[in-house]
């Protein structure tokens, strides 16, 4: 290898080196200014393709302008029937399931309106107290508002609630139709059995009314018949005499006795003294205390004020009865005192019977009874 150019001239070397470090720097300082406007010019067409895809996104696909979403409104007026407008009639207008609706009150013309409504599908509901709800639907179009026909409202029906009460006389009246139409195997009376234990009091005319319905009732004249019947067949009263004629004072005195004896225990002593001539099935309890109950009840009766009373009505209606009976039998046979006093005796003892079997039998012979209570045994 031959010399190099600092072995051959060591002395030329460093003007040359020095030279070419400045040819270098001074082409670097040249070329920045390059260098810089080349970035500008980069970022430059970086912003103008940007701002081309923005503009690309958001123009249609069919390169039309997009469409700007019109608003309008609705109008209309309520009327009544008679053409009358219609004021502070709430209308209310719906569009969406998911839109509140809009609520406005009609002027006093009867005019409404509802104003900046997005096209489409519409309903009205129409509310004004005394009058029916009515809807109106519709659809709003894109390009005008929306007149809707005049909406007419009809009248409400009116509904009147009537309170009545009846009467303590009234409810007793209906009870008292219960009882005649209880009777024992559907012919012999039982009209003086109650079976609603809280039955309303009678009033006196009831009293006298009940009391004639059982002494005009055919089977009263039969029974009498047939008493009349034993009696002429026992010789029973002789001064009667025998044949037609014996019968039919006989048919008379007995008829008569259960005449007056109705008249005035059923009747008139419960209206003079305020008594329930009616016995009260009891149905419930022990068989020993509905024994007693029964044999109770034919010297204890009911007020007329609900409260247990002694049964005056129906022991002085036997006295009563049985001194009466002495102006029609014949003389021979006519009681004294004490032979009516005996008589009251044993119609009390009688009583006592009948009320028993009014507690365990007659119910169950007795067709027509009130549906809401049953016998029990």
């Amino acid at each position: 290898m031959g010399p190099s150019v600092w072995q051959k001239n060591p002395n030329s070397f460093f003007p040359i080196t020095l030279l070419r470090t400045g040819l270098i720097f001074s082409l670097m300082l040249g070329s920045s200014p390059l260098l810089a406007q080349a970035d500008k010019s980069t970022s430059a067409a970086a912003a103008i393709e940007l701002q081309g895809r923005s503009a690309d996104a958001s123009m249609p696909t069919n390169g039309q302008a997009p469409a700007v979403l019109a608003i309008g409104n609705i109008s209309g007026t309520v009327l009544d029937v008679t053409g009358a407008p219609l004021p502070r009639a709430q209308v209310s207008l719906t569009r969406e399931a998911t839109t509140p609706p809009q609520v406005t009150p009609t002027a006093e013309d009867g005019h409404f309106s509802f104003t900046n409504v997005a096209p489409g599908p519409f309903e009205l509901s129409i509310v004004l107290m005394g009058f029916k709800t009515k809807t109106v639907s519709g659809t709003l179009p894109t390009t005008e508002g929306y007149q809707a026909p005049a909406i007419t409202l009809e009248l409400a029906p009116v509904v009147t609630y009537v309170s009545v009460r009846l009467t303590t006389e009234e409810i007793a009246e209906e009870q008292i139709k219960q009882q005649e139409q209880q009777r024992l195997l559907a012919v012999i009376p039982n009209f003086y059995a109650s079976y609603v234990a809280d039955a309303a009091p009678m009033t006196p005319k009831q009293k006298f009314k009940l009391a004639s319905k059982l002494v005009i009732d055919p089977s009263s004249f039969v029974i009498a018949g047939i008493i009349a019947g034993g009696q002429q067949a026992n010789d029973s009263f002789p001064g009667y005499g025998q044949g037609a004629a014996g019968y039919a004072r006989r048919f008379g005195a007995a008829y008569g006795d259960f005449l007056i004896g109705t008249y005035i225990s059923n009747a008139i002593l419960p209206s003079i003294l305020k008594q329930d001539p009616r016995y009260f099935y009891k149905g419930t309890g022990t068989t020993k205390s509905r024994i007693l109950y029964a044999i109770s009840r034919s010297v204890m009766t009911k007020g007329d004020n609900g409260h247990r009373q002694p049964g005056y009505s129906g022991i002085l209606g036997s006295l009563a009865a049985g001194g009466i009976s002495n102006l029609y039998y014949p003389e021979g046979s006519r009681h004294g005192f004490s032979t009516t006093v005996n008589n009251t005796l044993i119609g009390i003892g009688t009583s006592a019977g009948v009320n028993i079997l009014q507690e365990f039998v007659f119910r169950k012979l007795t067709p027509k009874t009130p549906t809401g209570d049953h016998p029990t045994t």
